[in-house]
Parts: C-alpha cells; sequence; structure tokens
C-alpha cells in the first residue's frame, strides 16, 4: 500500500492494482458507454447541503431500524455477485464485516459462497447472528427460485429483495471483449449443475454472465409473479430497480413491504436516470405506505446524508466494499464502512442533525447552473 488510505477512491485505485484486469473490470464497468455510471456519482454533486448552527451537536445517534433490524448506522451492504474473485473469503469476510460494524447485507444469488455459509459465518461468536438478506433472481425453473428462498428462511435471512430490472443482461463492453467468465475454481454456489453454477466454460465470444442469464432468467416476470413471491414466503419482499413513480405506485398496490430506487449500478440501461435523480419522486409517489432505498453512485458520508434527506430509509453501497475486500478482506471492509459511517456522523454534526429525525428535506438544495446562452 502506498499510503494511508481516506477514501473510498484510495481503496479503488489499490484494488486495480490487485486485480485482474477482467475481474476489475467486471466490477467496475456499467452499460455501453457508461454515462448513466457516471452520473450516478455526479448526481450528489448537483445536491448542495444546507447546515443549522448551534445546535448542540456533541452527541449523533446514527442509528436506524430497517425492516425492522437496529442497525447502527442507514448505511447497508448491497449484493454483489461473485466476491470470491476480490478474496478468497469473498461474502464470507463482508458478511463477518458487516456484523462488526453493526449493519445489513444483501446477499446476491450468484455468491461464490452458500446461503448457509455466508449465515453460519455471522454466528460464531456469542453475540447473536449477522443481518442478512437475500438478493433474488427469478429463475425460469420456478422451484428452483423457491429453493433459494427456502433456504435462506430456514437459515435466519430477514428480507428478500427481488431484482425486477434484468430480464436481459445489459451490454458490457469490458465484458465482452474479456469474453468474461469465472476463474475455474469458482463457481456460483448455490447452485450445483455446472450450467447454473456459471462454471461452464462454452460461452463463445460473448461475455459468458449475458449467455447464462439468456439461459437461465426468466424474461416473463410480471407484476403478478410479486404476487406469487409473496404467497411463497413469510419475509418482506422488496423490489429492486424501480426508477420511476408509476412503478412506485404499483409496487405499492401489489402490497410490497419496500422499494429499492437503483438502476442496477448503471450496468443495464445506459442512459437512464441518477438513481438520486428520481428518488424524491419515488419517495412521494408511495406516500409512506412502504420504505424506499437507494444504491447506485454513493462514495460519502454526505451522499448518504444527501439521499436521507431526499427521503431514503437507507442507502446500500456496492462497489466500495468491493475494493474493500479487494485490499484486505474482511479487515478492508471494515474500514469502508467505518470510514463512511464517520464521514457520515461529521456530515450530520456539521449540518446540525444529532439523529437521522432530524434530517428533513430543508437540508437539501438542488443547485442551479445557469445558463451559458
Amino acid at each position: 500500500m502506498s499510503g494511508k488510505r481516506v477514501c473510498v477512491s484510495d481503496f479503488e485505485v489499490e484494488a486495480r492494482e490487485i486485480l485482474p484486469k477482467a475481474v476489475y473490470d467486471y466490477y467496475r464497468s456499467g452499460a455501453d458507454e457508461q454515462h448513466t455510471l457516471a452520473d450516478n456519482v455526479a448526481a450528489f454533486n448537483r445536491w448542495h447541503l444546507v447546515p443549522r448552527v448551534l445546535r448542540n451537536v456533541s452527541t449523533v445517534d446514527l442509528s436506524v431500524s430497517v425492516l425492522g433490524q437496529k442497525l447502527s448506522m442507514p448505511l447497508c451492504v448491497a449484493a454483489t455477485a461473485m466476491q470470491r474473485m476480490a478474496h478468497p473469503e469473498g461474502e464470507i469476510a463482508t458478511a463477518r464485516a458487516c456484523k462488526a460494524v453493526g449493519t445489513g447485507m444483501m446477499l446476491s444469488s450468484w455468491a461464490t459462497s452458500t446461503i448457509e455459509e455466508v449465515m453460519s459465518s455471522t454466528t460464531a461468536s456469542q453475540c447473536g447472528e449477522g443481518v442478512l438478506w437475500l438478493q433474488l433472481y427469478i429463475y425460469k425453473d420456478r422451484e428452483l427460485t423457491l429453493s433459494l428462498v427456502r433456504r435462506a428462511e430456514a437459515a435466519g435471512y430477514k428480507a428478500i429483495f427481488v431484482t425486477v430490472d434484468t430480464p436481459y443482461l445489459g451490454r458490457r463492453w469490458n465484458d465482452m471483449r474479456n469474453h468474461f467468465q469465472l476463474p475455474p475454481h469458482l463457481s456460483m454456489s448455490n447452485f450445483s449443475s455446472a450450467s447454473l453454477a456459471f462454471s461452464e466454460k462454452n460461452y463463445g465470444n460473448d461475455s459468458g454472465l449475458a449467455v447464462y442469464v439468456a439461459k437461465a432468467i426468466d424474461p416473463t416476470l410480471c407484476w403478478d409473479d410479486i404476487t406469487w413471491l409473496k404467497k411463497q414466503t413469510h419475509l418482506p419482499v422488496i423490489v429492486k430497480g424501480v426508477l420511476n413513480d408509476e412503478d412506485a405506485v404499483k409496487a405499492v398496490k401489489y402490497g410490497v413491504d419496500g422499494i429499492l430506487v437503483s438502476n442496477h449500478g448503471a450496468r443495464q440501461l445506459d442512459g437512464v436516470p441518477a438513481t438520486l435523480d428520481v428518488l424524491e419522486e419515488v419517495v412521494k409517489a408511495v406516500e409512506g405506505r412502504c420504505d424506499v432505498y437507494l444504491d447506485g453512485g454513493v462514495r460519502r458520508g454526505t451522499d448518504v446524508l444527501k439521499a436521507i434527506a431526499l427521503g431514503a430509509k437507507a442507502v446500500f453501497i456496492g462497489r466500495p466494499v468491493l475494493w474493500g475486500l479487494a485490499c484486505q478482506g474482511e479487515q478492508g471492509v471494515v474500514e469502508i464502512l467505518e470510514l463512511l459511517k464517520e464521514e457520515l456522523r461529521l456530515a450530520m454534526a456539521l449540518s446540525g442533525c444529532r439523529s437521522l429525525s432530524e434530517v428533513s428535506r430543508s437540508l437539501v438544495r438542488r443547485v442551479e447552473f445557469a445558463s451559458r446562452m
């Protein structure tokens, strides 16, 4: 390591030096020309914080309840696939780090560790299990899909985040150029057959993952499938991938327990809005009938604060966790989470907010850019 890591980008620079090119490209890239990828980050700069002063901020409480679970902060870990490409302990290291910091983790269906392994890794100590949620793709094989849900229920997961923006995989140019596939010693561990575990080697000249999705994931997915899923599980069901008020209203109508405003890390359809730019629209549409969360582009504690001010109950981070994992495994993820937690605490204090209940819409103001015409 060349020096002290003081921000998320320091971790990314180091991770890029450590990871094989195809792995870094897979984690880093967005769809097509990656306009939305850049805009997810840039969107936070379109909002200013408007602090209140003289508020006695000697103590600041970041705690929040997410889906009935008390967390140390409104920053959670999003589902990112195939984490053992970043570090040998992969999702297990990430889960332990989340438990150590007191926040929740969403496990990808495409994890390189099993649903059971990840939960058991957080229960080794005597202080209870970690807070884990399952991210779910709906497979063409519905019994296979339900088996993942049943396993999550049995293992003690607390919710199902169903991804609704991936009937097909977006065009990720670097993955296509690299003919991306899993390293031979790894597989998607929750599946037993080679075809479903993404461990076959006959993917041709395309991104192997694009071929996998076309073969395995169900493109007929529709709103009635949300009803179907809710009937199959007692766990809360959150739809992941909503970007407008109409879909938000429909999600509430279909009885979802939460909405995650997400554009899949800008990896699906390039040219869609940054998630922060549509967050308030979704929050207004649901009128408090379910919680709204956000992912995409969160790189600083001030980003978290802005999202909370615009109505998010909590935010999720993906790539920063992978950079921490690549740099130093479990400890690297702890460092990333603690860094962002401290940035958020300081941002709240300097904004005059002693708890999340004091973070309101009045804290942020959209920057108006004067026309140069």
